[in-house]
């Protein structure tokens, strides 16, 4: 896929693409850890079940960015990002468990969607494609964890073929605030 271009209409082509293609565009690249920082920071100001109780640094984020970015050509892991009008509107990756008896594993570490782009398709759009990272790169079983309150998220998963495999009631602590703790695979393994 091309790099997204500017569009003058009113509803711009949603362009997803993986970490190579991110990568060749200058412009994208340049703009990308500042952009993701932004919908990170922001989604967690507002509540977001992202794996931070306090928004992350630009830091924190390049760092977590970069170390995916660098695992990619190895096939341990697969990054997506979404654009609307060149505008960083969704990230996503996952990462391949690094135990020697986990390899033919991956998890489903996160997937961010700028909350102005919330019902545009971008939160089906990046996880079908990290799906297919993930099947293309031999991982057997794709599992992911969310926060039990995650209702639209949880609804995405089990839509594209994501089974419950466990709960831990109450486990994530928010302030004085407790959340279950879901677990999901995609085993691929039954799809061949």
């Amino acid at each position: 896929m091309n790099p997204p271009s500017p569009s003058s209409g009113v509803h711009a082509e949603l362009a997803v693409l993986g970490a190579g293609e991110l990568v060749s565009d200058p412009e994208l690249e340049a703009e990308f850890v500042e952009s993701a920082h932004r919908i990170l920071a922001t989604l967690v100001r507002g509540g977001a079940a992202l794996g931070w109780i306090n928004p992350p640094s630009r830091d924190d984020v390049a760092e977590l960015l970069g170390q995916v970015v660098a695992a990619v050509p190895a096939g341990d892991a697969a990054l997506r990002v979404a654009y609307l009008d060149r505008r960083l509107v969704g990230l996503g990756y996952w990462l391949r468990y690094g135990r020697p008896t986990h390899r033919p594993h991956a998890d489903l570490e996160k997937i961010a969607v700028d909350a102005a782009a919330h019902g545009r398709g971008v939160g089906r759009a990046l996880t079908s494609a990290l799906i297919a990272d993930a099947r293309e790169a031999g991982i057997e079983v794709l599992t992911l964890d969310a926060r039990g309150d995650n209702a639209g998220a949880l609804h995405l998963y089990r839509s594209l073929g994501f089974t419950k495999y466990g709960r831990l009631p109450d486990f994530v602590a928010f302030g004085e605030r407790r959340y279950d703790k879901v677990f999901y695979m995609l085993d691929f393994r039954r799809q061949r």
